[in-house]
């Protein structure tokens, strides 16, 4: 009969999960045991950080990833990253170690007390199996409920003494042999309507959102733009973890705001306002005003019914966004709508001393390779980067949708193991510090990850949100001193600091061609840089 560990590691074979990132405690150590020869395990040396790691290798993968992570501490240490996963959508399989089941209950040292509640808000099953013989099913049950519609993180706390356990072996393959699928189309009636409402509009808008990218349904979202000739924009920046339309397109208009009566007022002239693959809307920061325009009406297509029934305003189809794109896509056939004009390409920045966010995003966009990743995580350059770079090929950006720290570097790291594309992280010098230990994976394992440093030596996106908040004399926004290329050099990144247009432009050609990890500082005025 196979033991609960030789079962559990047919299942990931079965399913191609064969890569693991973790940070090992002595509650994980029974399950690494006699390690198969198969399985890759990629070190972090922080919970959050590995987190991190498995969400941006998920993500680009499109494929649930393994994280092991040590017991109590251990995940609580990991909860942040879990909430960034929850928001990305992210189908991110987590083990946590258990004390040996004899000391749960007088709950001996690492004992996991709240196993199943602690990170219960943040992922879509927490689980302990109250057998150890249960083991395997309790995996295959979150690995494949974080695969189904909405996609999110799952945990699965086990103990450290069920791993040699033996299990009946027709169980233990009838678990291995399961698949689950879990794409599903739209009502035709519901398709048909949004059609007809299409072709009626005089003037309809766009919306496109993050899970346009995760569904794999550019193409379908590009030939209804041309054919209905639709002026497009993305979903604001603030929960926009991923692209959902060609930013040099001609129907691309920008990013929209992201508070509620900016919204409304971008999008009031539209009548029919047609939102895919996100929700209606990531707000952040509270800006009250109208929703939409008096005379506008707005129809949500989302995998999410959570996101379906939380939206303040319109309707909504619940279904595959590619799928239903690609339905209505067949009910339609053309418009009279005169053709979009199109949105002016991005032309090059006047150098200045001390370099601005936008120039550097700009030196970066003539010198980035057409197939490469861009991630995400310096606030203060976000719409400058976007505005630059118009980034235009699928499963090309990503940035934290959730809102916390730590995401870009770590998720870097895990999308730069998974992929043979140069990827280039732009952080501000803050950002790094959420997730700083993730260099070290990066030298260790040879990763060539670009790491764009904007230094600017304050926490400026919240300098932005005092003015927006008006509040004056907040603490805690300066950041002199703090060294960032020193600090990725001792964990054996070669860094190099930038001053000029000139300077900026050779370090990153340098760096992007290099197959190691590499870093390129460059310090930045201060506020925010927007073009």
């Amino acid at each position: 009969m196979p033991t609960v560990r030789e079962a559990t590691f047919d299942l990931f074979r079965k399913l191609g999960m064969t890569t693991i990132f973790g940070n090992p405690g002595s509650t994980e150590l029974p399950m690494l045991a006699d390690y198969p020869s198969d399985f890759k395990y990629v070190l972090g040396l922080q919970e959050a950080a590995v987190v991190g790691m498995a969400d941006g290798h998920a993500q680009v993968t499109g494929k649930p990833t393994l994280v092991n992570l040590h017991t109590a501490p251990g995940l609580g240490n990991a909860v942040g990253a879990l909430f960034n996963a929850q928001a990305n959508h992210s189908p991110v399989v987590v083990t946590v170690g258990q004390q040996v089941r004899a000391q749960v209950t007088m709950q001996a040292n690492l004992t996991n007390r709240d196993a199943i509640r602690v990170p219960d808000p943040f992922v879509k099953y927490s689980y302990e199996p109250a057998r150890a013989e249960d083991v395997p099913l309790a995996l295959a049950h979150a690995i494949h409920l974080a695969s189904l519609p909405p996609m999110g993180p799952v945990v699965v706390s086990i103990p450290m003494d069920d791993w040699d356990v033996e299990m009946d072996a027709t169980e233990a393959q009838n678990v291995i042999e399961r698949t689950v699928f879990g794409r599903a189309g739209a009502d035709p009636d519901a398709v048909a309507d949004l059609a007809t409402r299409l072709k009626e509009a005089k003037n309809p808008l766009l919306v496109a959102g993050p899970d346009i990218d995760a569904a794999g349904a550019w193409d379908e979202a590009i030939a209804l733009a041309e054919d209905q000739n639709l002026p497009v924009w993305a979903s604001p920046a603030t929960g926009g973890g991923r692209l959902g339309f060609p930013e040099s397109h001609p129907n691309w208009r920008g990013v929209l705001p992201p508070g509620i009566a900016a919204i409304g007022e971008t999008t009031k002239e539209h009548d029919l306002i047609l939102v895919v693959g996100s929700s209606v809307f990531p707000y952040y920061p509270y800006m009250p005003g109208a929703f939409l325009g008096e005379s506008s009406k707005l129809v949500q297509i989302t995998s999410d019914p959570d996101e379906a029934s939380r939206a303040p305003m319109g309707e909504a189809i619940v279904a595959d966004v590619k799928l239903t794109l690609a339905a209505l896509n067949a009910e339609l056939d053309g418009t009279d709508r005169p053709e979009i004009e199109p949105w002016p390409a991005p032309t090059r920045l006047e150098e200045t001393d001390p370099l601005s966010g936008s120039v550097v995003m700009n030196i970066l966009g003539d010198v980035l390779p057409e197939d490469a990743v861009i991630v995400l995580e310096a606030p203060t350059s976000t719409m400058a980067l976007r505005n630059q770079l118009r980034i235009s090929k699928p499963n090309s950006y990503f940035f934290g949708a959730g809102g916390g720290l730590g995401f870009g570097l770590s998720s870097a790291v895990g999308i730069g193991y998974a992929e043979d594309r140069p990827v280039i992280c732009v952080l501000g010098e803050g950002s790094v510090q959420y997730a700083v230990t993730a260099f070290w994976t990066a030298a260790a394992y040879d990763i060539p990850v670009t790491f764009l440093i904007l230094r600017n030596e304050e926490y400026g996106i919240l300098k932005w949100f005092a003015e927006v908040e008006q509040v004056t004399g907040a603490p805690g926004l300066d950041l002199p001193a703090l060294e960032t290329a020193k600090i990725a050099e001792g964990y054996g990144i070669e860094s190099r600091t930038a001053a000029n247009a000139g300077e900026v432009e050779a370090a990153l050609k340098e760096a992007i061609a290099d197959p190691k990890p590499r870093l390129v500082e460059v310090p930045v005025q201060p506020g925010m840089a927007v073009f």
